[in-house]
């Protein structure tokens, strides 16, 4: 395996899931990059125009009080103000504007764990969708097996109790 910067669980456990979406906050990004959160959030200030609302937003003070209280994210000292987020888009273009060779090393690796994640979710779709095949097989075989047993069932009343027959012909019923 390449020369790793850093354990891949370790990024793995920076991404979230907020507004339906895998991010990374800032503050995780900065000490990623090694830099400091103000100076990240600097950088992309002075390059708002490369982060639309797709690749990059704040957090709603609401959002950020359930995110720490879901994730257990420790908040050291406090923010003045939500973290942003950056979504796999937004950190591909935090390596346009940080051109440190380890941030651009730190990239490559989130990229590549994104792609991993993204590959994993569709390898679970595809068996959610098998397995759900094999859902509805085994309802129609199970309503299948109903007809069955209740016929079963009829036929079974119907051997204990039997009706009498009419006869046709010209033999008495003393045979």
């Amino acid at each position: 395996m390449k020369d790793q910067l850093m354990a891949d669980e370790a990024i793995i456990n920076k991404i979230y899931f907020v507004r339906e979406q895998k991010v990374m906050l800032d503050e995780d990004l900065a000490e990623l990059y090694q830099v400091t959160t103000g100076n990240l959030n600097k950088a992309v200030a002075r390059n708002i125009k490369r982060f639309p609302p797709d690749f990059s937003f704040r957090l709603t003070d609401e959002e950020y009080k359930n995110l720490l209280f879901q994730n257990g994210i420790a908040s050291w000292g406090g923010r003045r103000q939500a973290p942003n987020c950056f979504s796999e888009q937004g950190v591909a273009m935090l390596s346009g504007v940080l051109s440190s060779d380890r941030a651009i090393n730190v990239n490559i690796q989130i990229m590549r764990i994104f792609t991993r994640i993204r590959q994993m979710l569709l390898d679970h779709t595809e068996l959610r969708v098998e397995i759900e095949k094999i859902k509805m097989k085994l309802d129609n075989q199970d309503k299948n097996m109903d007809v069955v047993f209740r016929c079963l069932d009829e036929l079974i009343e119907k051997k204990a109790t039997p009706h009498p027959r009419k006869r046709i012909g010209y033999k008495s019923d003393e045979l």
